[in-house]
């Protein structure tokens, strides 16, 4: 049993639109990941630096417009923290991307068997 062609280029367009959105996001997400990739670099930098000074240096962490003089400790706390932040949105963006690839990779299959079957 046949498709009808209106049925058919209806499920195609449906397909195309679906393969390009994924497309979209992944380039997106792909970006996200990049950038969240160098916060996590320049954190563990600015962590070995930190940890390079003596525990009574003075450091001014930036809040704001301003810098409001802190322990080491408390620098080093929230740098951990920020780490723990920012390794777990790593991880839910790095599902996100295998999510996306394979729906781009099913959108791209399906839309092969479609032409195969059609033609």
């Amino acid at each position: 049993m046949a498709i009808p062609n209106e049925k058919l280029q209806q499920l195609l367009q449906e397909i195309e639109q679906k393969a390009a959105f994924s497309q979209q996001q992944l380039g997106i997400v792909r970006a996200q990941i990049a950038a969240k990739t160098r916060e996590s670099r320049l954190l563990q930098l600015s962590q070995q630096e930190l940890e390079a000074l003596p525990r009574e240096t003075p450091v001014y962490d930036g809040v704001g417009k301003m810098f409001v003089l802190t322990s080491t400790k408390d620098v080093s706390t929230r740098q951990v923290k920020e780490a723990a932040d920012l390794k777990a949105e790593l991880a839910n963006l790095d599902k996100k991307l295998n999510y996306l690839e394979t729906t781009f990779k099913n959108s791209q299959q399906h839309m092969e068997a479609l032409f195969r079957r059609a033609g």
